[in-house]
């Protein structure tokens, strides 16, 4: 019986944990893109070539993540955080 309460718990939780909103960046040099995953503000940055994605991160505003991405790898090309995605104007002021 606990083992079948168990599994229905996973299984409901299952969908909650698939719908995670997606940060990932666009570096403008995929020379400056880090070879190890990287912690920033908590969150995970993996990259594959210019493409980074993170898991996790403190809960900030997305122009916010942005520039302490920037900081640590130069800059991106187009950004998003938790399901935030930049404009280009953002991004621009993110650049800066």
């Amino acid at each position: 019986m606990r083992a079948l309460l168990i599994a229905a718990a996973l299984f409901a939780a299952a969908p909650a944990l698939a719908q995670t909103p997606a940060t990932s960046a666009v570096l403008a040099d995929a020379a400056r893109a880090p070879a190890a995953a990287t912690i920033i503000d908590g969150a995970s940055w993996r990259c594959e070539g210019a493409t980074c994605t993170a898991s996790g991160g403190a809960n900030q505003p997305a122009t916010r993540a942005c520039r302490r991405v920037v900081a640590r790898f130069g800059a991106v090309s187009a950004f998003s955080y938790k399901g935030v995605a930049l404009s280009a104007e953002q991004i621009a002021a993110c650049n800066a």
